[in-house]
């Protein structure tokens, strides 16, 4: 074939590249001080729970918004004054102390001091103890 006209060559040049850095590539130390000396901008950010042993799920920022925008005054229903009042009149009109009813109830003073202050949780059970101690009918009057 050496006479026959000019040789071409028809092949497309192959480029060799290498592969674009991978994210812990991008972190290193070495490649950010190579940015810092090229001038290239550099993002630093700081992770909500970095450095810590909490795992994501036990973080409490998934319902802090819906709790900074609760505007609802949420409370437990307390002891009316009138029942605490009737409480104190038929204790006082059966000579008894709150000691002495609570251990007729077979609760803690504590509790009947709870009820006539109007700081107790109403338990109806108790109510009931109370009425039979008592000898009243302290449900139904609203």
């Amino acid at each position: 074939m050496a006479g026959v006209g000019p040789l071409t060559q028809d092949w497309e040049p192959v480029v060799i590249r290498k592969k674009n850095p991978t994210s812990a590539a991008k972190k290193d130390e070495k490649a950010v001080n190579a940015a810092r000396r090229s001038g290239a901008e550099i993002e630093t950010l700081k992770k909500a729970t970095a450095g810590t042993n909490k795992a994501a799920s036990s973080s409490t920022t998934l319902n802090t918004r819906k709790l900074d925008e609760e505007t609802d005054v949420l409370a437990h229903e307390r002891v009316p004054t009138e029942l605490k009042k009737c409480i104190m009149q038929a204790r006082m009109d059966k000579k008894l102390t709150q000691a002495q009813l609570a251990q007729v109830i077979n609760e803690k003073p504590q509790i009947i001091q709870e009820y006539e202050s109007g700081k107790a949780i109403p338990n109806q059970q108790i109510i009931t103890k109370l009425e039979r101690a008592l000898g009243v009918k302290l449900r139904g009057k609203k």
